[in-house]
């Protein structure tokens, strides 16, 4: 080893995370291309299909590669660029879509005739597993076009630019689709360096694919304006008949409508809310990459900020609106639904109330009765009682016993009466008793 040189670091042993090594590496998953003026691109992002198998996806790409003699992508591979003789594909696999971006180096007149797509095979791209959502073709160039030799470049479209990364780079696109169904933007090399050349496309097409992944909520979100319109209005109703004493209303009519109307709010948060998360998570990262372009004003032309702040700003907007608004509908369905069942238990007590009064008078009814019985009772016993004294004085006599039926009668009458009514009264308080007891 030479003398002042460094020796290797020595390994220190440590109990290191399973996922340590992989979440190092992540920042690092992706790297921008180094790429020098010129260059075309051919950009797709596609989006999985529901069930969509990464495998299928790895299958089809090893098709193409191994038609150039370039080693297939490994199984669980997201990131990969690869050069394909006068091609270069990189691909990139996200959440929910993938991109392939192609890139041809040789001269060229004009920057989106004799694309890098057209050195595809057109069969190949033809059976891509996914839907295309983004594409777009870039150009990066040294040629200094006058203004009047960009606009037809653009079919005469208004167009958007700006100078970008301290004046190191020019860009014009106009956002929309033309006849191939590509979008066009082109990039004018000033000073780029290689990585900042590389940098700048990778923020343009970033811009682009990610800004329609965002747009992809707006039509829900306007979908899901118009039904929770629809529910608020009904809501609103049932408010009306709460508030309103004159309206004879069904509890359970008005419970039913509620629940039914709670469903399908929930059926709506169910099925919108990973694509208006998804938008805005989305919309950020276009927020991101265009303040990262570090823009300079063109004389006469909109700036890319400015088109996005006018254009899916707005969007954005509809969507953070659908957002806000389920989320008050259900606040509104859960105080409605707990007004409801305010009123369904002050009437509950209500009726309770009423069926107590109606119990206390039966009871005391009941009460009366049994107390009638007591005494009819009393007559009873008693009455068989002095009859059998009655028998028991007249066989006395009829023996010779100096004893008058009719006197031992009367002075038995009170004593019996007395008797029984204090029996069946010990009788009653000792059954009350035991069942206090129980």
């Amino acid at each position: 080893m030479a003398e002042g040189m460094p020796g290797r670091a020595a390994m220190v042993p440590l109990n290191e995370h399973p996922l340590r090594r992989m979440l190092a590496g992540e920042v690092h998953a992706r790297p921008y291309e180094v790429l020098g003026a010129p260059v075309r691109m051919s950009h797709l992002a596609v989006i999985h299909r529901e069930g969509g198998d990464s495998e299928a996806e790895r299958t089809h790409l090893a098709q193409l590669l191994g038609q150039h003699g370039a080693e297939p992508p490994g199984e669980g591979t997201n990131y990969f660029s690869r050069d394909l003789g006068a091609l270069r594909l990189r691909f990139e696999r996200h959440a929910e879509f993938s991109t392939y971006t192609f890139f041809r180096f040789d001269d060229f007149d004009h920057p989106f005739f004799g694309t890098a797509l057209e050195l595809v095979p057109q069969a190949w791209l033809h059976h891509l597993p996914g839907d295309v959502v983004t594409a777009v073709h870039l150009a990066v160039e040294r040629t200094e076009r006058p203004a009047d030799a960009i606009a037809p470049l653009f079919d005469g479209n208004p167009m958007v630019g700006s100078e970008m990364a301290g004046g190191a780079a020019q860009i014009w696109t106009d956002f929309r689709l033309h006849a191939d169904g590509f979008g066009r933007i082109l990039v004018r090399d000033v000073t780029l360096t290689g990585g900042q050349t590389g940098r700048l496309a990778q923020r343009l097409l970033e811009i682009e694919t990610y800004r329609l992944m965002a747009l992809l909520a707006f039509p829900l979100a306007r979908q899901s304006n118009g039904e929770v319109a629809r529910i608020e209005r009904d809501i609103a109703g049932i408010i009306a008949e709460l508030a309103d004493p004159a309206v004879c209303q069904n509890d359970r009519a008005l419970l039913d409508r509620l629940t039914g109307m709670a469903a399908e709010a929930e059926r709506l948060d169910a099925t919108t809310a990973f694509r208006l998360s998804a938008a805005r998570a989305y919309h950020a990262i276009v927020q991101q990459r265009i303040a990262e372009l570090r823009e300079e004003r063109i004389t006469g032309l909109q700036t890319v900020s400015e088109f996005m702040d006018r254009r899916l700003a707005p969007a954005m907007k509809t969507c953070e609106t659908a957002t806000d608004r389920q989320r008050m509908l259900a606040g509104r369905i859960s105080r409605t639904s707990g007004l409801l069942r305010t009123r369904v238990d002050i009437a509950l007590e209500e009726k309770n109330g009423d069926l107590l009064k109606s119990m206390n008078r039966r009871a005391k009814l009941q009460l009366r009765l049994q107390e009638t019985v007591e005494g009819l009772s009393v007559v009873a016993i008693s009455y068989y009682l002095l009859g059998l004294v009655s028998y028991a004085a007249k066989g006395l006599k009829a023996v010779g016993a100096p004893v008058s039926p009719d006197l031992a009668a009367i002075v038995g009458l009170p004593i019996i009466l007395g008797a029984v009514t204090l029996a069946l009264r010990r009788l009653r308080r000792a059954l009350g008793q035991g069942h206090r007891e129980e």
